[in-house]
């Protein structure tokens, strides 16, 4: 079953830049690259099911969320585009040009290789519980649970995007974790798909990130044999470390391709 996912579109001509957030990002951690973005192509930037403002429902599984993408392409009547994910939201994007790449112009992937990896959410995982459990009044609040389990204050402002208030004097989680949780499994494997995809790819890594090593690479080439490598000097977040890097790559990527 395809879901209704929640989405900012910017309008515009040409070929649309599709964006996909990460595990635990949601559409809005997009905002400063999308104003910049639209100012020469049409941007949409979604919430992944059980994330941001989308349906919460059981399964993770990168096809059903591949399909997901897909659908809302349908829904705004776009046949191609190209599509920018980040981490899972990379997987995704890896799926969907796999399954269909007559949808695709070309793929750009942010910090992620087409492999299983390991789990190492366990401490994220606990705090958001832990945030979920102490109904936190405000962010300060709220921030000093997160600690309780996460030193790195920028990871804690990440999660802590996930928060809202709504009919209630507490902050509330606004993603589904029961879901995430319940699936996580899925989120840590590979991509869908069995063949390569041979359109124009991008791969942007972080130097200090361990997520697309030089090790990986052959292996992401036999799925991805016209990519383009490149390191930006930042971790896994390497949009939001190196924002004007970042959005500058992918403008010179799309541009070549014009």
């Amino acid at each position: 079953m395809t879901l209704a996912l929640h989405h900012l579109d910017t309008g515009g001509e040409g070929t649309p830049l599709v964006v996909i957030h990460g595990l635990f990002g949601s559409a809005d951690n997009w905002r400063s690259h999308v104003t910049q973005w639209q100012k020469t192509r049409r941007v949409i930037a979604l919430d992944l099911r059980n994330h941001g403002r989308s349906p919460h429902v059981p399964g993770m599984d990168y096809v059903d969320m591949s399909d997901d993408v897909i659908a809302l392409m349908d829904g705004l009547g776009i046949e191609r585009a190209h599509l920018l994910g980040h981490s899972m939201g990379g997987k995704v994007a890896m799926t969907l040009a796999r399954l269909a790449p007559q949808r695709v112009a070309s793929l750009i992937v942010a910090d992620i290789a087409p492999q299983a990896y390991g789990h190492d959410h366990d401490s994220v995982f606990a705090a958001l519980r832990r945030v979920e459990e102490g109904s936190p009044a405000n962010r300060r609040e709220a921030d000093a649970l997160l600690a309780e389990h996460i030193d790195e204050r920028g990871v804690r402002l990440f999660l802590a995007t996930n928060l809202e208030r709504r009919d209630s004097e507490t902050l509330q989680l606004r993603i589904g974790l029961d879901e995430i949780q319940a699936d996580y499994e899925s989120i840590m494997g590979a991509p869908g798909g069995e063949r390569a995809y041979t359109g124009p790819t991008l791969v942007m890594r972080g130097a200090a990130s361990g997520y697309v090593t030089d090790e990986m690479l052959p292996a992401l080439r036999e799925v991805l044999p016209e990519t383009r490598v490149v390191t930006l000097d930042a971790g896994h977040w390497l949009h939001a470390e190196q924002p004007e890097a970042f959005r500058q790559t992918v403008e010179d990527f799309l541009d070549a391709l014009a």
